[in-house]
């Protein structure tokens, strides 16, 4: 699953790295799907209704510019169907929050009522790319 960064969180790492301003890591991290590709400037249509809540996920501590999550993510059984999920995207909040990163999803799935959503541990790659 490549990934992306929003703007949100591009602008408030390069404060924090050039000691601009300081970034406050999140308290809990969430992490939400889609059914249209989300941008950096934090669209998308985000899954709603059916059950539908975003997920509390932890990572593994980053090596060589990757991390993956380092539990089971399972989202509630859906009540009635949320279309077919082709993103992802990580918040810093349960509901509204800001967009920190995105991507597609290997293979879109189509979620219909009583269908479950989970992504085994390791599941869930993010990485940071930039050789010049």
């Amino acid at each position: 699953m490549a990934n992306c960064i929003s703007d949100y969180a591009a602008n408030k790492m390069l404060d924090h790295m050039l000691g601009t301003t300081s970034w406050t890591m999140p308290a809990n991290v969430y992490l939400a799907l889609f059914t249209t590709n989300p941008t950096s400037a934090g669209t998308g249509t985000e899954v709603s209704g059916g059950s539908y809540a975003r997920k509390s996920i932890s990572f593994d501590s980053a090596a060589s510019r990757t991390t993956d999550n380092s539990g089971k993510i399972t989202f509630a059984a859906a009540t009635a169907s949320w279309g077919t999920v082709t993103h992802w995207g990580t918040f810093d909040a349960l509901t509204s929050g800001n967009l920190i990163n995105f991507g597609q999803l290997t293979t879109s799935r189509t979620v219909a009522s009583g269908d479950t959503v989970e992504l085994a541990i390791g599941d869930l790659d993010i990485s940071v790319t930039g050789d010049a």
